[in-house]
């Protein structure tokens, strides 16, 4: 993986990035608000990234935890696994361009498949939109943004980062 050849800094570059956004479920008639916190890894030998992502919903008391490995990278392409204790392992696929990183899962044992698509903006965060679905047809749509926590940033710079609407 030559660095000068990927221009992402998520999941090509080890770091913590937070997020916040909202779950909807074709079951549920509102929207669940979510927190979430990847840690990215360094590159061992065999060139195999590993990331772990914990998200928190509002009004839940157990977190969820996702273990991510993403390999095999090529030019524009990527192999993806997930592990989670609901779903057990799955392996997908992923794309990568300029602008958006993305994967999939599909055809799997599981009877679950689905997509994340992240797409960098100006400032370096990434709009995130997911959707996964069940064989029985339970669909969740996520809506996220994500953005890596840096040493520089104090947490009242953060909050009027979030805020979008002070003025210095």
């Amino acid at each position: 993986m030559d660095k000068e050849r990927f221009i992402h800094s998520f999941i090509f570059s080890p770091g913590i990035w937070h997020g916040e956004g909202k779950i909807i479920l074709n079951m549920v008639e509102e929207e669940l608000i979510f927190n979430t916190n990847w840690t990215v890894q360094n590159r061992d030998f065999s060139g195999k990234v590993g990331a772990a992502q914990e998200i928190q919903i509002q009004g839940l008391s157990d977190n969820m935890r996702n273990e991510l490995t993403f390999y095999d990278f090529q030019s524009k392409t990527f192999c993806v696994d997930m592990e989670n204790p609901n779903i057990g392992r799955i392996s997908g696929t992923g794309l990568f361009d300029d602008k958006t990183i993305a994967w999939e899962f599909r055809n799997n044992d599981m009877n679950f498949e689905g997509f994340e698509t992240y797409s960098v903006q100006p400032d370096g965060s990434y709009e995130m939109r997911g959707e996964y679905v069940t064989s029985d047809q339970f669909r969740t749509r996520i809506e996220a943004r994500i953005w890596q926590r840096t040493n520089e940033v104090s947490s009242s710079d953060e909050e009027q980062d979030s805020e979008g609407d002070e003025e210095l």
